[in-house]
């Protein structure tokens, strides 16, 4: 009797490492990322969160996420800094914010006149949208986007 079942038991067998197999194939690598480098951008946001909310220094906080943009653009929580960056952008165009643009210097003639900043806005928030369509920051930036356009 056992004798019998047995191709129909190697079959099962057959079929249930097959599919396991195959599962595992399909699985896609993690990204690598540099611990050193992961911590040096987590603090960096960290000191943005905190220039954003509590000082409302919106130029620092881009100065923040341009340097870790530039040096590590595979952060993991670069979605968080493309939302920073995107609402100081907007906000410094609306010159909100304790720290004012001075467009008389010269380092920032043209850096943040409000149409620049608006159009980094954009830029910034509509990347958050396309690339991390699971960030939790995605509503409120799609939002803000829409807002920039209607104003023009």
């Amino acid at each position: 009797m056992i004798v019998k079942k047995l191709p129909l038991l190697l079959a099962f067998v057959l079929a249930v490492f097959t599919v396991g197999l195959s599962a595992q194939r399909n699985v896609t690598p993690a990204i690598e990322r540099d611990p050193l480098m992961e911590a040096d951008a987590k603090h960096n946001l960290d000191v943005a969160w905190q220039s954003f909310q509590l000082k409302k220094a919106y130029k620092g906080v881009l100065s923040r996420f341009e340097e870790t943009y530039a040096a590590y653009p595979e952060f993991s929580k670069i979605d968080e800094f493309l939302y920073l960056a995107g609402m100081s952008s907007y906000y410094l165009s609306d010159n909100k914010g304790k720290q004012k643009v001075d467009l008389k210097l010269e380092k920032e003639k043209d850096k943040f006149t409000p149409e620049r900043l608006r159009e980094n806005a954009v830029a910034y928030l509509s990347k958050l949208v396309e690339k991390y369509p699971d960030s939790k920051y995605k509503e409120e930036a799609a939002k803000t986007i829409e807002l920039i356009k209607a104003a023009k």
